[in-house]
């Protein structure tokens, strides 16, 4: 094994024991010297690969860092990707343990259920729009294996760009006629606002998010499926959470989702 693919498969460890003990580790992109978002890519790829064959299920994506002040904050100009695992999935109104997170926080955003598959690198806007079945209000539950959530790029793209679990609406929605840009988001906590946003706060429209994301899939080489949802991006700022907390995501059109710590 070369010193590099070495690295790879130690950063990729320490990223998984964080998360399997619950113990958050120090950042990979120093302890391993991990510095291009090839490497990272690689890393949260050798971690897929290995939930893969212990028998976990893909079930979708996530893009993070669709916020531009984001993207300028960590001096990056595109978003970011991770996988999302059928075992991440929280029913609607339902509880999540603490016990199986580290630090999390929440977002308020649009999930996307694809109709058809997007095999394509250079997938038309119009490809997008014919494959995407209805959406969703979803939360997303983020979640760092990297202390303090003292974070790189490279540390999040890593961490399967720091995600842990999904909470979805049971209102199905179709896109025809809808302009995203202007979805209004409200996320309380504990009947109290925590967070507001809208849609043009995901790189504009969170349409362009999930055009990004399906070229960017396509040729990283795991395409988009019918089926896959897409949770498409922040709609504000991630609100952390801890037990006893009760969320509540309600956006303008797309209807109410919901979930509880304990």
């Amino acid at each position: 094994m070369s010193n590099s693919l070495a690295r790879l498969e130690c950063a990729a460890a320490s990223l998984a024991e964080a998360r399997r003990n619950r113990q958050p580790c120090a950042r990979i992109s120093e302890t391993f010297n991990i510095s291009s978002l090839q490497d990272a890519y690689a890393v949260q790829e050798i971690n897929t690969r290995d939930a893969l064959v212990a028998g976990r299920r893909l079930t979708g994506r996530k893009i993070g860092l669709t916020s531009k002040a984001v993207q300028q904050q960590l001096g990056v100009d595109q978003p970011d990707f991770g996988m999302l695992f059928a075992d991440m999935e929280v029913l609607d109104g339902g509880e999540i343990d603490c016990v199986r997170l580290i630090q999390p926080k929440a977002e308020g955003e649009i999930a996307f259920v694809l109709g058809r598959d997007l095999p394509n690198p250079d997938t038309s806007l119009n490809e997008l729009l014919l494959a995407v079945e209805y959406l969703l209000p979803a939360l997303e539950i983020v979640d760092s294996a990297i202390a303090d959530w003292n974070i790189t790029l490279v540390d999040t793209v890593a961490d399967n760009a720091s995600s842990a679990l999904y909470v979805l609406g049971k209102q199905p929605t179709r896109l025809s006629g809808l302009d995203l840009s202007l979805e209004g988001m409200l996320l309380q906590k504990n009947s109290a606002q925590a967070a507001i946003g809208v849609g043009a706060a995901c790189l504009g429209n969170p349409l362009d998010a999930c055009l990004w994301l399906a070229r960017a899939m396509a040729a990283y080489g795991r395409p988009l499926q019918a089926g896959d949802v897409l949770l498409s991006g922040a709609l504000g700022p991630m609100t952390p959470v801890v037990a006893g907390d009760r969320l509540h995501l309600r956006l303008t059109r797309l209807g109410e989702v919901s979930c509880r710590f304990i």
